[in-house]
This record gives C-alpha cells, sequence and structure tokens, in this order.
C-alpha cells in the first residue's frame, strides 16, 4: 500500500520543500517509546536464543521525525489519517487505487494488508514499513523493501503522508531517513522508487535527493493509462541532508534478518 513514492499534497500548497539546514538537530519527541522487553532465553547448556522480532526495537530519529516499524496501535492511527485524506479525489497517486475502497473495508484491508507483509519477512525479501510521527502525531507511512538484498544490495522505497502534513518538506526528510538508513547502516549500493506523472511532489522529492531517470511504465490504477517514470539512485549520487540521522535498534539480530551489513 506504500510502494510508489506518493507523498501527494493538494493542488493549491505550496511546493514541497526541504527542511531548513539544521545540523545534528535534537530529536523530536515521538510516539511513548515501545516497551523495551528484553529477550534472553537461555537453554541450560547453551547461548542465548536471537530476537524473534528484533525490528521491534528500530527506530530512525530525523530533526522533525521519528520512525518505527508499524505495530497494530499505530496503524489504528495510521487508518484513521487515511480516512482523513491523503490525496485530493480527482488524482490517484498509487499504482494500485486502494484508497477508493469502500469507508467500511478501507481501513481492515490497510491492516491485513500491513500484517501479510510483516508475515512474509525473511532474508530472502522483507519490507519495513515505518509508521512516521511529528510531534507524536501520525503522520504517514515510509517504506523500506528489498528482494535478495543479501546478494544485490539495493532497496525501494515508498511512502504517502496525510494531507495536513503535506507541503512541510516531511516527505523529503523520511525519504532522506531511510536512505541513509539504507546506505549508510545495511550496506545499500542502489535505491529504487517510482512516481506517476503528475505527482509534482514524489518527483520533487526524487530531483533534491539525487535520483535519475531509469525509464517509463504505462500503468492504469484507475483503468485509464498513466506514465509511471521510475527512477534510480546509487549510494554515491545520493544528495544528503544537513542533518545526521540517528539510529537506535539495529542489531546483530535485525542485520540478520535482513541479509545487511552487520551493525558498526
Amino acid at each position: 500500500m506504500a510502494t510508489p513514492d506518493a507523498t501527494a499534497r493538494t493542488p493549491d500548497a505550496p511546493p514541497v520543500a526541504d527542511a531548513p539546514p539544521t545540523a545534528d538537530a535534537p530529536p523530536t519527541a515521538g510516539a511513548p517509546p515501545t516497551p523495551d522487553v528484553t529477550w534472553h532465553p537461555r537453554p541450560a547448556d547453551g547461548p542465548a536464543l536471537p530476537e524473534p522480532w528484533p525490528q521491534r526495537h528500530l527506530v530512525l530519529r530525523t530533526p522533525r521525525l521519528e520512525l518505527r516499524p508499524d505495530d497494530d496501535a499505530s496503524l489504528l492511527e495510521l487508518v484513521a489519517l487515511v480516512h482523513d485524506g491523503i490525496h485530493p479525489a480527482s488524482t490517484m497517486p498509487f499504482q494500485q487505487a486502494w484508497t477508493d475502497a469502500e469507508p467500511a473495508y478501507l481501513g481492515r484491508g490497510m491492516l491485513q494488508y500491513f500484517w501479510s507483509e510483516r508475515a512474509a519477512v525473511s532474508p530472502e525479501r522483507w519490507s519495513l514499513h515505518l509508521v512516521v510521527r511529528h510531534d507524536g502525531a501520525v503522520a504517514g507511512i515510509q517504506s523500506l523493501t528489498a528482494s535478495r538484498f543479501g546478494v544485490l544490495r539495493e532497496v525501494a522505497t515508498g511512502s504517502y503522508l496525510g494531507r495536513r502534513f503535506q507541503g512541510r518538506g516531511l516527505g523529503t526528510e523520511m525519504r532522506a531517513a531511510v536512505l541513509a538508513f539504507a546506505f549508510d547502516h545495511l550496506g545499500a549500493v542502489s535505491a529504487r522508487s517510482e512516481y506517476l506523472e503528475g505527482s509534482v511532489a514524489s518527483r520533487r522529492i526524487s530531483e533534491r535527493l539525487g535520483y535519475r531517470d531509469d525509464g517509463t511504465a504505462r500503468i492504469a490504477p484507475r483503468d485509464e493509462p498513466v506514465v509511471q517514470q521510475r527512477v534510480v539512485l546509487d549510494r554515491s549520487g545520493f544528495t544528503r541532508p544537513a542533518w545526521t540521522l540517528q539510529v537506535d535498534g539495529y542489531t546483530p539480530d535485525l542485520a540478520g534478518l535482513l541479509a545487511a551489513a552487520p551493525p558498526a
């Protein structure tokens, strides 16, 4: 549900802009921290067992945002955000028109999607759907996905923001956060994304961060053809923000689950 980087905004909103340069700004207050339940079952004759769900400890912080993997409580807040609107009804910025679902089904469909993504996580194929908070409120979702990451070292991103959070540069900030995490911690060498023709905010985010065009495709999310622009970013071409990403909870267990580089 977050495959395209569709940080859509209302047509009359000001252009999405990067956050003002704020080097090493203190992190904003986010959601109440998930209880740090230590996992340390130790068989009588062996070492401690690995953490069964290591991503639960992961937190990414930028000057204005906090990103954590989805849990059921935050997903309910995300459902409410989507019901309030994430794009004008006259446009469809996604590859699939999932926001056109009947209101009675939309929330349940979102939960089922995220649950299925959690259940499928493995070193061969994984999705980190990070709930984005701004001043403690759920503002959107930022996804980071990969297939055969241990071999290809390539990720893809997707995102959306609630309409009341658009036009402030938050879309740029949250995508920069996962790119910095992917390149500097996971060991990625490239990142891919795409946006639909007319998705001005998504195009500008990609341009600001250094992506280059990588071909087009024709898709029809509402049974009318539209051009999808594909973009790619190499680690060396990443236009880095002025701030430094703060990462907590990137553990050897999580690195193993993602087939990624071990923590430094």
